[in-house]
C-alpha cells in the first residue's frame, strides 16, 4: 500500500483535530501520515491532539500559513493538503475584518501557490454554508451563487474561488465543502453550543440573539469529517460537496434543548440585540454528496447533543482555561 502524506492546516483546532484524530484512530484510514501546521491561536489548543501526538505517524509544526517559506518547505514533502486553517467566528469579524481576510484569502493563496509549484495531488479546502447567504425557504444546491453577508463569511467566500480559480485556471485537483454548523466535544466555547453549555453549568445567563428564530442545520463534527474524508477520497476535482447534518433548529429552539439538557429554565437567558447583519436561516442542499459518494449522517441530534454535554460536563479542566482568557481578554 502506498502511503500518502497529508498536511493538515488548523490541525489543532475543533474540527481539524477531529479529523486528525479520527484519521489517526483505529478505525481511521490506513496508509496515510499526517502533519498539522497551526499557529496555536486563540482557538487552536496542543491538548486536542494529545491522543495522537505519541503516534510514529503524526507530526505538528508551529507555524503560520502565511508564511510562504513554511509552506513551501512542508507542502513540498506532501501528497495531499486538507485545509481547515481559518478565522472562523462571525462577531470578531464584525469587531475587526482584517485578520479574517489575511488568514482566509492570503493563507490559502500562499498554500495554493505553493501546491501547485510542487504538484500536491489533491487539494481539499473546507469551506460554509455562511458563503451562500440567507436563504428563507429550500435549501442551497452547489451550483448557487455565493452572496455572504459578514466579513467571516465573504473571506471565506473569496478563498473558495480562488481555490476553485487554481484548478480551473492551473488544473490543480481542488476539492472545495461548505458544511453547516458544527457541533461536538473540543469546541472552543466562544460558539453557541459550548458557550451555552458552559455558562449553564456554571450558572451564569446565556445571551439570545434577537428574537430566537435564526435557523441553523447541526452537524455532528463526527459526520462532517466523514463527510471530508469521502470527499478527499473519492471527491471529483474542481468541484463543490455541501455536507450537512439534516438537523434544523432555530435558536430559540435549540436554546430550549441546552437549558434542559443542563438543568436550567428560561430565566438563565439573557436577550440581547441581534447581531449585525444576521443571516436568518441557512440549508444546504446535500444531494450531490450522498448520489456521489455516499454520505449520510449518522448522528441523531438529541442523542449527540447529550453527550456533547456530558463531555463539557466532564472535562472542565480543557475548557475552564479558555473560558477565563475569553473573559479576561474582553
Amino acid at each position: 500500500m502506498t502511503t500518502k502524506a497529508i498536511l493538515v492546516t488548523g490541525g489543532a483546532g475543533f474540527i481539524g483535530s477531529h479529523y486528525v484524530r479520527t484519521l489517526l484512530g483505529p478505525h481511521g484510514a490506513k496508509g496515510v501520515t499526517i502533519t498539522v501546521l497551526d499557529k496555536l491561536t486563540y482557538a487552536g489548543s496542543l491538548t486536542n491532539l494529545t491522543e495522537v501526538s505519541d503516534s510514529d505517524r503524526f507530526t505538528f509544526v508551529w507555524g503560520d500559513i502565511c508564511d510562504a517559506s513554511l509552506v513551501d518547505e512542508l507542502i513540498a514533502g506532501h501528497d495531499q493538503v486538507v485545509h481547515f486553517a481559518a478565522e472562523s467566528h462571525v462577531d470578531r469579524s464584525i469587531l475587526g475584518a482584517a485578520d479574517f481576510v489575511r488568514t482566509n484569502v492570503t493563507g490559502t493563496q500562499t498554500l495554493l501557490d505553493a501546491a501547485l509549484r510542487h504538484g500536491i495531488e489533491t487539494f481539499v479546502h473546507i469551506s460554509t454554508d455562511e458563503v451562500y447567504g440567507s436563504i428563507d425557504v429550500g435549501s442551497w444546491p452547489e451550483t448557487s451563487s455565493v452572496s455572504p453577508n459578514s466579513p467571516y463569511s465573504a473571506a471565506k467566500a473569496s478563498s473558495d474561488l480562488i481555490a476553485l480559480s487554481y484548478h480551473r485556471t492551473h488544473g490543480l485537483d481542488v476539492r472545495v465543502t461548505r458544511c453547516s454548523n458544527n457541533y461536538g466535544p473540543h469546541q472552543f466555547p466562544e460558539k453557541v453550543i459550548p458557550l451555552f453549555v458552559t455558562s449553564l453549568l456554571d450558572g451564569r445567563k446565556v445571551p439570545l440573539y434577537g428574537d430566537g428564530a435564526n435557523v441553523r442545520d447541526w452537524l455532528h463534527v463526527d459526520d462532517h469529517v466523514h463527510g471530508i474524508e469521502l470527499v478527499r477520497a473519492g471527491g471529483r476535482a474542481g468541484e463543490v460537496y455541501n455536507i450537512g447534518g439534516g438537523t434544523e433548529l432555530s435558536n430559540k429552539e435549540l436554546t430550549q434543548l441546552l437549558l434542559d439538557a443542563c438543568g436550567a429554565d428560561w430565566d438563565s437567558v439573557r436577550h440581547i440585540a441581534d447581531r449585525k447583519g444576521h443571516d436568518r436561516r441557512y440549508s444546504v442542499d446535500c444531494t450531490k454528496i450522498r448520489r456521489e459518494l455516499g454520505y449520510r449522517p449518522t448522528r441523531e441530534f438529541e442523542a449527540a447533543l447529550a453527550e456533547t454535554v456530558a463531555w463539557y460536563r466532564g472535562n472542565r479542566t480543557w475548557w475552564e482555561p479558555l473560558k477565563h482568557r475569553l473573559q479576561t481578554a474582553a
